[in-house]
Formats: structure tokens, sequence, C-alpha cells
């Protein structure tokens, strides 16, 4: 049960082709020649079988014909029959290499595929190619070059000019994936196929669309956590509401909300088919950067100086050696070198010259990757400085990117740099730009460790409450909420707003005011209008009631002339903010189409789209996240001390970010809200102005279907007591326990580790951690009793450490209605009714995801996990793959 469900179709034992009559290839179609032709010649090992779907004979004939793979390349009038009998025949996965199949057409072939249990990559696919297999089931042309590096594409047309550049380029692939409109498997299980997949170490994409968000982060997440995954986006189109009635509708666009979610998965992003390769060529490296310092080695000013300007453009930091490396460094170059920020090692470097700065930069700290530029000059021998590279790689323990510049000059030391797999470029941008993807990886790897749950550690919200105020508003059939009832939700999670009452007449106005005291600002209330100030609708720091009477008398006679038909509720009056050294920011929720809500952060005031001052992230939040998103925006420099007004209170803004977060998380039917603007000082930060549009959402806000990105479960936690005594808890694993869960595999005997992973292995591998612990919790959950307990110190007192003593595991399998479960107690702990727990515990989480049935392998010798199992009501049956096994089986 190990086996990957799409091994069948990426790793077939056997083939039957559909596409036509082979021994008359006139009868057959190009494309059917093209893929009979490429399989030949590619060379696939195992039995390869050609049927032609006009054939006579019965079942049991065509049962000889019995494959894992069904190929079929058949104009689309034959599809459906051919994929009918793939399914007869038992077929466990087809691929269909076709074009211009319409989705109605799809949609039936789909179907077929469902009800005889076949994966189907396609319609309307170029094929695939697993070079170390030798099976080129494509129409892209030639076996590509085996490799370590996987590539899966959207474009069939894009796919074969890849494999083209490649050949030049000497890149060879692991597996070649081309998918197209209305294919059954996607790239989500694509990616998930590759995650698990050993000879596959990086993995490029390139995308044009998704259909399921929630979906394509879970796989794209696993995969990323697994290995390097590279994405090139097509299509740069702004998204944007349809209403378009807050800012956060306007200021964000589609291909920022995948910027964002790229970097939540982990994920690096490019821009171009060239960085596409560099950044898989630098990821792909045997070192990976931990920062974003760069030290940059030249023996010419002028491309170190470029190298150095995109470096600034791009975020990166120039590196430099401490004092006393200097000094070290310096008796062992030219006397002309200088080593300020860059390391010019002179026009007369030579080969040790380049070998004592590398070195050097090696062995600092203040290094976190290295760039080396050549110049070609006369009397440098550029292949022997290539050489020395050659060389010291092994040992460098960082990433280091080189520039040959020129041509003729330097191409046979540009062949050595290649054979010693150090990414060379042509010009200092290029290898700047590659340097900033890996560097990239690495902060985005960060983000893929985080897993908030949906309600941050703040005072807990109304959340009756603010539910009902939604319902009482969509119950008018209404979608826009007054900036009083706007507030009023602001207030339900505990987010700051300036005090607020709405007055129908001036009059009442001028009552209002001095009830609040002065100064005062009016602003306009009306379903209507979304932007006040655009119809003269905001009047502030009026500062007695002669000025409210006027104020509000202009104000209704403006916006009646300027927007006749809106419907006006009155005029709301509240207090200035008191921040007279206060920052204007703006915090803003859009939904985007697929990744759904989007939180956004940035400079705020009237002029909020001319600024475009904004960062996105997608929820949950916790406070890393929220911290990082402040960060990302311009305004950012703003809020330390700033043209004489102290710091700005950062905590403030991060705690409304966490709460904004709580909102979207808790209430689907949030479509879009501008806070616009949050003012902050030193003092903190209140909402002074918001806007709220909602809408009927399906499902319930516990199952959290709006979001792209699942939050932590923490409904899951439980604390259970020991029979001996004492307490442990029970909780969904984190990522942060990889440590203790290392601790716990080790700890293990090898009888135990043995049962649990049919290995002898002594701890779990960094890829197996990374797996065990960064789950997806939409399609798995893995549950640890932790227990925490005392442990002198050396100076004869106590402190408390957190253990893991027990793992339950469950991993839904590809039916979508069953799982796979898998079970491992700490020896001291056995015997205490820990299992019966873990066990049960996994098995209600199962339950609540609306799966059927659980079931797993125990070897047969494992006599307490078999006894154990009995007593849970699960029944026992042999397992005709391996008689060492049986499967335990339980509805749900």
């Amino acid at each position: 049960m190990d086996k990957h469900y799409l091994t069948p179709l990426f790793s077939p034992r056997s083939i039957v082709v559909f596409a036509g009559n082979p021994e008359m290839p006139d009868t057959q179609s190009a494309q059917a020649r093209l893929v009979v032709e490429q399989l030949r010649e590619g060379g696939f090992a195992g039995p390869v079988t050609y049927l032609d779907i006009g054939m006579t004979g019965t079942l049991s004939e065509l049962a000889q014909s019995r494959s894992d793979l069904a190929i079929i390349a058949l104009p689309s009038e034959q599809l459906v029959a051919a994929l009918e009998v793939a399914g007869r025949i038992q077929s466990k996965a087809a691929l269909i290499i076709s074009s211009g199949v319409d989705a109605a057409l799809g949609a039936e072939l789909h179907t077929i595929a469902r009800r005889h249990g076949i994966y189907l990559l396609g319609p309307n696919s170029a094929g695939f190619q697993r070079p170390r297999q030798r099976l080129n089931a494509s129409v892209l042309g030639p076996m590509a070059q085996e490799g370590s590096l996987a590539l899966v594409s959207q474009s069939g047309a894009l796919t074969a000019s890849i494999l083209d550049w490649a050949v030049k380029n000497k890149v060879g692939f692991s597996h070649v994936v081309s998918l197209g409109p209305n294919t059954a498997v996607d790239i989500a299980q694509v990616l998930d196929f590759l995650a698990d997949d050993r000879g596959t170490q990086s993995i490029v994409v390139y995308l044009e669309g998704i259909r399921n968000a929630r979906r394509f982060m879970s796989a794209l997440r696993a995969a990323a956590n697994a290995k390097p995954v590279i994405v090139l986006k097509a299509g740069r189109k702004p998204a944007g509401s349809k209403a378009a009635l807050t800012h956060s509708g306007t200021i964000v666009g589609s291909d920022d909300v995948f910027d964002a979610a790229l970097q939540r998965a982990g994920a690096v992003r490019v821009r171009s088919f060239v960085q596409l390769f560099s950044a898989a060529k630098c990821l792909a490296s045997r070192f990976l950067p931990v920062g974003k310092r760069l030290a940059i080695i030249t023996n010419g000013g002028g491309p170190g100086v470029l190298a150095a300007d995109w470096a600034d453009a791009l975020g990166l930091e120039l590196a430099t050696l401490s004092p006393e490396g200097c000094a070290e460094l310096k008796p062992q170059l030219s006397p002309l070198a200088s080593l300020s920020a860059l390391l010019d090692l002179a026009e007369d470097a030579e080969a040790g010259h380049y070998r004592a700065a590398i070195t050097a930069c090696a062995a600092s700290k203040n290094v976190d990757g290295i760039l080396v530029i050549l110049s070609p000059k006369p009397g440098i021998d550029s292949a022997m400085v290539a050489q020395t590279l050659a060389e010291l790689h092994p040992n460098v323990g960082k990433p280091l990117i080189t520039c040959w510049m020129g041509d003729n000059q330097v191409a046979a030391a540009r062949v050595i740099l290649n054979n010693a797999a150090i990414p060379t470029f042509r010009t200092p941008e290029a290898a700047v730009g590659a340097f900033f993807n890996i560097a990239s990886f690495h902060q985005n790897q960060q983000l893929l460790h985080q897993t908030p749950p949906p309600l941050s550690q703040l005072a807990k919200p109304d959340l009756e409450g603010a539910r009902i105020l939604i319902e009482s508003v969509l119950a008018e059939r209404r979608k826009v909420l007054t900036e009083m009832e706007s507030k009023a939700l602001l207030s339900a999670f505990h987010i700051p707003v300036t005090k607020t009452i709405l007055a129908r007449s001036a009059n009442e106005a001028m009552l209002v005011a001095n009830q609040l005291g002065y100064p005062v600002a009016l602003k306009i209330d009306s379903p209507d209008i979304s932007h006040k100030s655009d119809v003269h609708g905001v009047v502030l720091n009026l500062q007695n009631g002669a000025a409210v009477r006027d104020a509000w008398q202009d104000m209704m006679a403006t916006v009646a002339r300027l927007c006749p038909e809106a419907r006006i509720n009155g005029v709301t009056v509240q207090n200035m903010s008191g921040k007279t050294s206060g920052r204007e920011l703006f915090i803003g929720v859009s939904t985007d189409q697929p990744f759904g809500p989007v939180i956004s952060f940035g400079a705020g005031g009237t002029m909020i789209e001319l600024i475009a001052d904004r960062a996105i992230e997608l929820p949950p939040l916790n406070q890393f996240l929220a911290q990082r998103l402040i960060d990302r925006a311009r305004c950012a420099e703003t809020l330390d001390a700033w043209r004489g007004a102290p710091p700005a209170d950062r905590e403030a803004i991060e705690q409304i970010l966490l709460r904004v977060s709580e909102m979207v998380c808790a209430l689907p039917q949030l479509r879009e809200m501008d806070i616009n603007p949050v003012i902050v000082d030193a003092n903190g930060a209140l909402a002074v102005d918001a806007r709220i549009v909602i809408d009927h959402a399906a499902g319930g806000a516990d199952n959290y279907h709006h979001l792209a990105i699942l939050p932590y479960p923490a409904d899951y936690a439980q604390e259970w007591q020991l029979r001996g005594g004492g307490h442990y808890n029970v909780r969904p694993i984190r990522p942060d326990d990889a440590q203790m869960l290392q601790d716990f595999v080790r700890a293990m005997s090898p009888q135990s580790r043995y049962f649990r992973f049919v290995s002898s292995m002594r701890e779990l591998s960094v890829k197996m951690l990374a797996r065990f612990t960064l789950i997806d919790y939409d399609r798995e959950m893995a549950l640890v009793a932790v227990h925490c307990q005392r442990v002198p110190t050396e100076d004869g007192g106590f402190t408390e450490t957190e253990r893991i003593i027990g793992v339950s595991r469950y991993v839904t399998n590809p039916d979508l209605s069953t799982c796979e479960f898998s079970l491992a107690i700490a020896d001291d702990f056995s015997g205490q009714g820990m299992g019966s727990r873990l066990m049960l515990s996994i098995m209600d989480v199962a339950r609540s995801k609306g799966l059927a049935y659980i079931e797993g392998l125990v070897l047969t010798n494992n006599t307490t996990m078999l006894k154990l199992m009995k007593s849970l009501d699960f029944e026992i049956k042999r397992y005709e793959d391996d008689p060492d096994f049986r499967l335990c089986v339980r509805a749900l």
C-alpha cells in the first residue's frame, strides 16, 4: 500500500496502445503514427500490445491484453469506445493523446474513467516521457536526456520547445508531463506523485491556470516541502472585483495573489523561460542559501558594479568580510585589490587570488552565497580559474554562482564549470537573478512551515454577534454594510474603532458632537457611495456646533447634487483620532478567483490607488506572517521614528491583522473589506473608517472551504489521563514537532521501529521528517500524544520538557472515501491504553471528514497490534499481495 496511485500511469509494467492498425500506417492519423514511432524508438522494456477498437473477439480473449496503462491516440469520435475497452480489460490508467476535445466529451470520458477506476491523463494531452524507464508516450519529439529534473507543463507546444532547448543545454529530466484542457489527472495529482518520486530532485512547472485552489495548494505545499519547485506562470491580467465597491477589489490583481500563494506554498516563481531553468539548475545544486547576503568577487569594477546594482534592485544584501577576514585575505591578493563592498581582485587577478577570496567567503559567517565574475583579459587563464573553482566547489558549503563574461575566450572555462555542476551565466544580472531565486526559496520555505490556527491567542471574539449582524443584513437583501454596521463587526473582533453615531438632521449632528466632544468628523452614510471623499462626503476637524451644522447642510446639498440617485441614511459623527503624529495605513480583504480571500496591507488615505503600496498574504495569519506582511509594504519604513515622530506601535498593527485573519476564517460571507485609514502612532492603532461587502456562503465556517490553505485544526486537541497518574495531550502534529518526532523514533526499540516502518532504519531521513510533520490537514491527519515531564538540571533544579509518546495517522486514499492508518506508541508507555485512545481519536477525525472506511496493513507477527485491531472491531483479512501482512478494515 506504499505505492502511489499514479504508479500504473507513470511507471507501467505493461502497455496497450489504441492507435489504429499499426500494420497499416496509411490508415492511422499523423498523431497516432508519431505516438507509435516514439514509443518504439524509446525502447520501453515491458510488453506492449496494439489493439484496434474495431477488432472482434470475446472478453476472455480481450482479457489477455490486460495492462497497467492504455495509450489512446484516436480521432475524437472513437475515444469513448477505446476508453470503454480499456476499462473492460482492466487497465489501471489511461493516456488520451488528442487535441480539440471539448468540455462535454471530456466530461463523458471522465465519467467512464471513474466507472472503471481508471486514472486518466487527458484528453488534450501531448503525453509524457520517463527517460529512465525508456518510456516515450508522447508526441513531444525524441526522448529527453535522463536527469533529476521533472517538468510539468500545461502547454504541449511549450513542452516541446523546452525539450528542444534542453538538448542543446544538456538538461536532463526524470519526468516530462504535458497536461491540457479538460484533463482528468490534473496538475495537483501530478505534483503529488512527483513529491514522492525518488528519481526527481526538483520540479519545474509551466502553469496557465488551476481548477481547485485548495487541492493545488495542498499538492504544491507537499511537493515544495520535499524538493525545490519552480513555477513559470503565464497571464498577468488583473482580476479585481466585479462590483469594485472597495479599494481592496481594485488594487489587488490575480497575479499579485498568485505570487502570495506561491510564496506561502514554499515554491519559487520566475518570470521568463530562461529564468525557469537557471533557477532549477541553482536549486538542484548541492547547497542552498540560508539568507540573502551575496558576496561578489570580480576582476573588473564595471561588471561588479552592475551585479551590485541589480542585487540592490532585487532586495539582496552585499556581503562583506569582517575586518579580521579582510586583514587575513589582503596579503594573499594583488596590491591593487579592493575589499570594500565588492571583492575587486583587480585586473591582474590569477587563479590563486580567486582561490583565496572564495575560501575566505566560504569561511565567513557574513556570507550566504558567492558570485564569482571573470572578465577575459590579456594574461589571465580563464580555464585555470574555472578549474580552481571546480576543485573548491565540493567544500565551499554555500551556493557558488559564476559569470564568465565574453564568448570564445571563455568557452573552455564554461565547459569546466558545467561539468563541475557550477551554475554559470553570461551576464552579471542573470547571475544575481539566479541567486535571488534560490534565496527566495529559503525565505518561502519559512512561510511554508507556518500553520496558524483560525483563531489567534488574543481575546475570544464575539462570533455569535458577528454572525447575527451579517444574517440580518443579508435578510434585508443588502450586501454592503453601513459604516456603523462595519464598525460594529470590527468591534466584535476587538478591533479598536472610533466611536461613531448616526445623525439624521443638522440639529441631531450638533447634539451628538456635543456629547462626543470636539473636534469631530462628519461622513456621509450611504450604501450607494463607495468612496465618500470622492463626493465631498467627509469633513474633518470640526471644532464647534456651528461648524457641524454648516458642514452637515453643505454635505447633504453637495452629495445630492453629485449623486442624485444615492440613498442617504444620514451623516455619521465621530471623534477625530487624536493621533496628530499618526501614520495612515490600509488593511483590506478581497476575494480572488480561485484562491478565495486574501489580506492586503499598505499605505492608506485618500490617495491609496495612486500610491499603490500593497503587500498581500493568504489567511490564516500568525504573528510571523503578520510581521512579514507589514515589512513587505513600502510604508513599513514610516513606522519607525519618522520626521520627528516617535516609532509607531507595530504590535497594535499586528494585532489588527490577526483580528482580520480571524474575521476571514470565521466569516465565509465576507467578500471585501476596507479599513481605511487605520491611524497608528506610539500609543496604538485606531480604525477610523471601514466598509464591508458580504454575500451568502455555502457551508459552515467550521469547514473553511472558502480558504485556499486549511488552518491548523486546533479543535481536535484533547487532554487524557494516564493510567498510572498524570496526563498527556493529544493534538494534531505541527511542523515544529520535527525534533520531538525524531527523538520519538530514535527511542523506539528495533522491533517497534520495524513493526511501524517495515525497515531497520534507526531514524527518519530529513525528507521523511518533513513529510510527516508538515501535512495537509484536509487529506490526512497525524495526532501526537505529548507528555510533559520534569527533567533535573545541573544546578539541582528541574525543567519541564515535552516529549512525543505516541502517533496515529491516516492518509486519505484516492477514492476519497477510505483512508489508510498507522500507529506507533513509545515502548515505555505501552500497555496504558494509549493505542486505543489514539486510534479512536484518529477514527473520529476521519469520520468527521466524511470518510467511510479506515484500513491498514499490519505485519502478521505483530500480535500486539492485531489484538488491538480486533478489540476495536476491525475485520482482519489476508492480504493477497503479501502473505507477511494482514489487512485490517473497519467501517467508520
